[in-house]
């Protein structure tokens, strides 16, 4: 110990110098050469050896001295070689709050075993290969201290020691191996090693450890110290490769939750034939019907159909890879939304067995948000006399009266009546729960690019110069077009090709509907006419001009907020954020490994998505889910959604800029701040949008160039190129022969994926999701369905809406079953949990990198993302900016990036999480 002593020094740790002020612009890394010191190493002192003999000695003493010298030094050497020396491990594993019975005992059973040699074992390897076995240089296997007293803390984390005994030559620590011989799993979160010349050795960790009994391989965690494929150590290569085989897996056999495997398939689990054949769904993901990939199951096939696989139905999980599964705070959160939407769907469900189940007039929709639900209805008795309800119901209704009663939504909460207005209509195409569909228009009456040989003159439009003269503030038609002020939301060619079987469904009629949109000179949009179109009819609305026009007016803007709402969900919300990046994600966990800097940078925009999607699958878009039930295309949504798909998403034209400029809403302008100009100035979604743009693609560049200083680094790394090519070639296969996909050669062309990818995981799919409850929670505002088309003079069913044009409308919104229910969901999925980590933060700010630059630049990203946050909230201020600010108008925060638990209308966060 005292030779160890003496060649560990003082044991002086080398400690970082502290972060300097946050900047984004770093240096490049030009050269990677290799040190000759390694700052990992622990090297030993010189020996002092004295031979100045300056008295004449003979040639055999000389030769006597040397071989005497000789000898010594090499038993020297072998001394020092056999020198060992021990370092410590700080463990953090992080503990559950809530355990049941079975776990409880489980836990205090590997307590027991703990002390009696069942324990979780480490070994640490070096980064270097032993010369005389050419395998990586490993410790000595070190057990966890005091795990049997510390099994009952009630900390959130609870840290743990362990003692690895290595020699002087051992070099710098890689990665480590962890075995757990107890029963239960455990979370690790982080290994510190503490006692190299260095410094503390951080080891980021975040994973579920399964019991051997389970999964008897060792699990491999590598430090924080990015490595290129190209660059990474010898000691590591082999542990590299190992790791990322462990998570493709062998494409066989059904998964268990304990698993870590990622692999592709195609959603060929929405429908349940084996229950009814009304239940059976097409195979989605293929020629019939092109569709991203998603997370392998391995399930077996139904009985009814082998191509279909065996479905898992609530409250059973369906499998995520393990680490992907939501984390403790992020159940409760689902959990108490599910409960509170099991509540407010009970009741009305109820109701509508007795009652009649529309709503009778504006008030009864208001005293959702102002009663108790059952006060609201006037039933509460009743209901409980008649239905023995459990106990457990009944006292929530009579205690938690709160908990029975709808917040009320954004959209009505400074103005109640705001919805009605054309102003407010319009303006939610720029600043509302979609605002990614609405274009420049460019050619007037608008042309469809369906096939004229399936549908023939039925394309043409019935929109003629005479529906809008009168609306275009003296301009003719013309006029209007060269000087960019007329904008349409078109859902005309999505709608068209499903209308028929859409409207032989059971309380279910909808339109292919087109909204023309005019550009005042106060930068305000405004409606100038509806085209409703059935295969074989169309009808022009316009503004009205008495009571019956008014009414029909509602009616026809009310078409359109269905059409809005089955668009933003099925295809803008789902497909082009949710679905569409699940193949990135599983190729990005089987390509590259944890050691490689793009995992790193894309880790945080990954979380829960698998997770999210696959409770859709179980719920949301499954056969009779939440989106057939509640939404206008019924069991044709997913088709839709395929079809969408198929002719109109690229993956090129996802990044902010492209999308604007393909849709017209902004023109290439190298003299602008982001290199576009808009052409609706008070853009809300894109003025915001365009400012996380663009601190999104600095931070990305500063990143890229940081590991990418030439191309070539680019082309011949292994990991990135692979990753990039299963992402196109089997997660969007149905495409993979496009000729729109990216290449991947430059750092521009990375910067650019990376920086899309991040965009669609954090601000684009904050825009679409997180005011869905504030704006749709409003029905009447955007219905998701109608069950009833508009009468003409010529239908029997216009004498009634004439009679009572009130009760005609509340007969075509949704049911008082079907609003409660879609309420509920809506407000589960614009829920922010209290673990969510918005843009510009990160688990482990400080350590989720061993590169301190980066560390430095990622704090200066962040800084950027608080200035964007302070900007929006000024320009919320701005009364110049009617699109977000005046009487009664709601303000655009949906890009604002910091939100509190909730509901919220605002908040940015990481990844695709809800």
């Amino acid at each position: 110990m005292a030779l160890a002593k003496e060649i560990m020094g003082s044991r002086l740790i080398f400690e970082r110098s502290s972060l300097a002020s946050s900047r984004l612009s770093i240096k490049k890394k030009t050269q990677r050469t290799q040190l000759s010191f390694n700052p990992f190493e622990l090297r030993p002192m010189k020996a002092a050896f004295s031979g100045g003999v300056v008295a004449a000695i003979s040639e055999d003493l000389v030769k006597t001295l040397r071989s005497n010298t000789i000898g010594r030094n090499q038993e020297k050497k072998e001394e020092e070689k056999a020198v060992q020396f021990k370092v410590r491990a700080v463990v953090t594993v992080r503990n559950k709050n809530k355990e049941d019975f079975k776990e409880a005992l489980v836990k205090h059973l590997d307590a027991f075993t703990d002390k009696i040699g069942r324990n979780v074992v480490l070994e640490l390897i070096s980064t270097q290969v032993d010369p005389k076995t050419n395998e990586p240089k490993k410790s000595k296997p070190a057990v966890l201290k005091d795990w049997s007293k510390k099994s009952n803390s009630k900390a959130e984390k609870v840290h743990y020691t362990a003692e690895f005994t290595v020699d002087s030559a051992f070099g710098s620590p890689g990665a480590i191996t962890v075995t757990n011989k107890h029963q239960k799993e455990f979370f690790l979160e982080n290994i510190t090693i503490e006692g190299f010349a260095c410094g503390a050795v951080q080891f980021p960790c975040n994973s579920w450890v399964q019991s051997q009994n389970d999964h008897p391989a060792k699990r491999i965690f590598f430090t924080n110290q990015p490595y290129l494929p190209s660059e990474t150590p010898s000691g590591l290569r082999t542990l590299r490769e190992q790791e990322l085989a462990n998570l493709r897996g062998n494409g066989k056999g059904e998964r268990k939750l304990s698993d870590r495997i990622y692999d592709f398939d195609v959603y060929n689990d929405i429908g349940n034939p084996d229950i009814s054949p009304e239940l059976a769904r097409p195979v989605f993901g293929g020629r019939e019907f092109p569709y991203p990939r998603r997370c392998r199951t391995g399930r077996p096939s139904t009985d009814t159909d082998l191509m279909s696989e065996r479905r898992v139905e609530k409250p059973l999980p369906m499998y995520v890879p393990r680490d992907e599964q939501f984390e403790e705070s992020k159940k409760d959160t689902f959990a108490a939304c599910r409960l509170k939407a099991v509540l407010h769907n009970l009741v009305p469900s109820l109701k509508a067995s007795i009652l009649a189940e529309d709503f009778a007039n504006f008030g009864e929709i208001d005293s959702l948000y102002k009663e108790g639900l059952l006060l609201k209805l006037g039933i509460q008795d009743d209901i409980f006399k008649k239905f023995p309800l459990p106990k457990i119901v009944t006292t929530l209704q009579k205690s938690s009266e709160g908990l029975l009663r709808y917040d009320t939504p954004h959209i009505v909460s400074k103005d109640k009546n705001a919805w009605l207005r054309d102003d407010e209509f319009a303006r939610q195409a720029l600043a509302g729960i979609n605002p990614v569909n609405i274009e420049r228009i460019t050619t007037y009456p608008p042309v469809s690019n369906l096939d004229r040989e399936i549908y023939g003159s039925h394309l043409d439009s019935a929109l003629t110069e005479d529906h809008i003269n009168g609306h275009l503030d003296g301009l003719s038609v013309q006029q209007a077009l060269e000087t960019n002020r007329l904008f349409m939301v078109d859902y005309h060619d999505i709608y068209l090709p499903f209308l028929d079987r859409i409207n032989a469904l059971e309380g279910r009629k909808a339109y292919a509907t087109r909204t023309i949109l005019f550009l005042t000179r106060l930068g305000t949009l405004t409606p100038i006419a509806i085209e409703l179109s059935l295969p074989k009819s169309k009808r022009v609305f316009t503004p009205s001009l008495d009571a019956t026009t008014y009414w029909t007016w509602q009616l026809a803007k009310a078409h359109v907020g269905s059409n809005d709402a089955g668009v933003h969900q099925l295809v803008n919300h789902w497909l082009r954020t949710h679905a569409c990046l699940e193949p990135f994600i599983l190729a990005a966990h089987r390509q590259l490994s944890a050691l490689h800097p793009i995992y790193k940078l894309l880790e945080p925009h990954m979380r829960y998505t698998l997770e999210i999607n696959g409770v859709a699958r179980q719920t949301l878009i499954s056969a009779d889910g939440v989106i057939e039930s509640c939404f206008t295309a019924g069991q044709y949504g997913l088709e839709i959604s395929a079809a969408a798909y198929k002719n109109r998403w690229r993956f090129d034209m996802e990044g902010l800029p492209a999308d604007l400029i393909r849709r017209g809403m902004a023109v290439p302008d190298p003299t602008e701040p982001h290199g576009l100009r808009l052409l609706v100035e008070d853009y809300p979604y894109a003025n915001d949008g365009l400012l996380l743009w663009s601190a999104i693609q600095t931070w990305v560049r500063t990143y890229v160039e940081r590991y990418y200083p030439n191309p070539n680094l680019i082309k011949t790394d292994t990991e990135l190129q692979a990753w990039y090519s299963e992402s196109i070639n089997v997660g969007h296969a149905d495409h993979r022969d496009a000729d729109w996909w990216p290449e991947l050669s430059t750092v521009d062309d990375l910067v650019s994926i990376l920086t899309t990818l991040v965009w669609l995981a954090s601000a684009q799919h904050a825009a679409l999701n997180f005011g869905q409850y504030p704006y749709g929670g409003y029905v009447p505002n955007r219905p998701p369905l109608m069950r009833q088309l508009i009468p003409d003079e010529s239908e029997p069913e216009f004498a009634s809406f004439l009679e009572d044009p009130q009760k005609y409308f509340f007969s075509s919104l949704p049911s008082l079953l079907q609003t409660t229910k879609f309420m509920a969901v809506v407000d589960t999925l614009s829920t922010h949990s209290p673990d969510e980590e918005y843009i510009g933060e990160r688990q482990q700010p400080s350590s989720w990198t061993g590169d301190a630059e980066i560390v430095d630049a990622f704090y200066g990203f962040s800084a950027e993302i608080g200035r964007i946050e302070k900007e929006i909230e000024k320009r919320n201020k701005d009364p110049s900016r009617r699109n977000r600010c005046g009487a009664g108008v709601l303000p655009y925060e949906l890009m604002a990036p910091s939100s509190e638990p909730g509901v919220t209308c605002r908040g940015v966060p990481n990844s695709v999480s809800i």
